[in-house]
């Protein structure tokens, strides 16, 4: 399969959870069940942004495998601006899977808000681009 095709695909993935994402973000005073709904729509957003830049990366003709490897050639790249954002959203992601403390699911609910949904705003700006530059070219 053609690597453009392949983060393309992703992309088009990554936007539909980005949009779960932003509308969850959008809910002010979230309930329990609601703040559960934005950790989860974090972790697919997270999941899948780290897998379009991989997809991309390679597109580009690098050989990136783990998560860390990719942010890391990513923020060397210029694809996202503040490395060691990404790098606390991917700790902060391993965490969630093992997430059962309600105090700590305010601290990462807070964390997504201020941070690490910024970052991922600022990743789907930079893709939409990329996705319609391809488009029209």
């Amino acid at each position: 399969m053609n690597k453009t095709v392949r983060w393309r695909q992703r992309f088009e993935n990554f936007e539909k959870a980005y949009g779960l994402l932003a509308r969850t973000v959008a809910i002010q005073n979230p309930s329990e069940a609601e703040r559960g709904g934005l950790i989860q729509f974090f972790e697919m957003a997270f999941e899948l942004s780290w897998k379009l830049l991989k997809d991309y990366l390679e597109a580009e003709g690098y050989a990136v495998k783990s998560p860390r490897a990719v942010l890391k050639q990513a923020f060397q790249d210029n694809l996202i601006e503040n490395g060691h954002v990404w790098m606390r959203a991917l700790e902060d992601r391993n965490a969630t899977v093992h997430l059962y403390d309600e105090q700590q699911s305010l601290v990462i609910a807070d964390k997504i808000r201020e941070h690490y949904f910024p970052a991922m705003k600022q990743l789907h700006e930079f893709f939409r681009k990329a996705y319609e530059s391809c488009d029209s070219g």
